[in-house]
């Protein structure tokens, strides 16, 4: 056997191994006990209220990506990323965006981003926070699976985004280059 079909053997058994044990970390979140939450009201980018509970339409599962806002190229990244499957998602089920900014904030980037998306405001609102996406050190950004169930709320699991997470392809594609990528930072324009 070749040395390159000996490495390409043993990455095939590292692929299994961690495809086995990523399905145990699915089944676990799927055990994990339900924490109820508020209904909370939540802002579009005219500024109504809009109830965390209308999010759900006709199904009882939702999905909040939590980004920390215009400030942030990682959480844009994420987010450019989303404009282009978020209705593959959202056939499955409801999707939404939502962030500290200030609705207007919010709907100038989103333009400016061409992020069609559903997108609310968390501004004052303790949303964001009592979730867990919001600390003393500041905004975390991540997804939030609801459930809703006997016209309750409930959040059954969560993660946490960041480089090399399961929810963004471009450092999963840039580690199959030999160079190294570590110091790459996302921007806002790549156009000169």
């Amino acid at each position: 056997m070749s040395e390159i079909s000996a490495q390409t053997n043993h990455i095939k058994d590292l692929y299994a191994e961690i495809n086995e044990r990523r399905q145990k970390i699915v089944d676990l979140r799927k055990e994990m006990p339900a924490e109820e939450i508020k209904d909370y009201t939540l802002k579009d980018f005219e500024g109504n209220g809009v109830k965390l509970s209308s999010l759900f339409r006709d199904t009882d599962e939702l999905l909040v990506i939590h980004n920390m806002g215009k400030g942030c190229v990682y959480c844009t990244m994420w987010a450019d990323g989303f404009n282009g499957l978020w209705e593959h998602i959202d056939d499955h089920v409801p999707f939404v965006l939502v962030s500290p900014d200030p609705p207007q904030v919010q709907k100038e980037f989103a333009s400016s981003r061409n992020w069609q998306f559903p997108i609310l405001s968390g501004h004052d609102s303790s949303f964001i926070e009592d979730l867990g996406f919001k600390t003393e050190k500041g905004y975390y950004p991540g997804v939030s699976a609801l459930i809703r169930k006997d016209g309750k709320i409930y959040r059954k699991t969560y993660d946490y985004f960041g480089p090399g997470d399961y929810y963004n392809a471009a450092w999963h594609l840039f580690d199959l280059l030999p160079g190294n990528t570590d110091q790459w930072v996302p921007k806002y324009s790549y156009r000169k």
